[in-house]
């Protein structure tokens, strides 16, 4: 009993990064779509709603990440396993921004396939390619840095920004 909450907690621990990651971007994202849409009466989401889709993202990257082709090129270097791996990450979170989409048409419909055809007919195209590129831009720095610490390591990555540097001698440290 003892193991499986110990592998429960290591797998909690393992979704805080990728999940506090999106929390922070969908907001930003959740934010710029306010800001496109003030005074048009478009509802909006809620931060419930970033929530959930940041531990759905969240975790999806930790089941993205055993997935056996995800680190296909560990050994070239970083740009092209961080590329690859934001094409995969946004294809989830593209297919995912689609789905949350095709939910509220659906409590309007109440048919999938009026849902989707409504969908298709009624969404702000030019809205949703903006979150897509936003997603792109911000997902790929994610993988960038989460490339770079599988390299370096991430204490030492984390030390590299908050500090003390470990890759350095005490007295070169200032």
């Amino acid at each position: 009993m003892h193991d499986l909450f110990a592998k429960l907690k290591h797998e909690m621990m393992k979704m805080v990064p990728p999940t506090v990651f999106f929390f922070i971007l969908l907001h930003a994202v959740a934010i710029v779509r306010a800001l496109m849409v003030m005074g048009t009466g478009i509802s909006l989401t809620s931060s419930m709603s970033v929530l959930v889709a940041s531990l759905i993202l969240g975790k999806s990257v930790l089941i993205a990440n055993m997935l056996p082709f995800i680190n296909r090129y560990p050994d070239r270097p970083l740009v092209w396993n961080a590329a690859w791996k934001t094409l995969i990450y946004t294809a989830i979170a593209g297919i995912l921004h689609y789905l949350e989409r095709l939910l509220d048409f659906w409590k309007e419909t109440h048919g999938l396939a009026a849902a989707n055809q409504a969908l298709i007919a009624h969404i702000n195209w030019p809205q949703f390619w903006a979150v897509q590129i936003l997603l792109v831009l911000m997902i790929g720095n994610y993988c960038a840095f989460a490339e770079l610490g599988r390299v370096i390591g991430r204490d030492v990555l984390k030390s590299w920004f908050f500090g003390p540097r470990v890759d350095m001698p005490p007295k070169w440290q200032s």
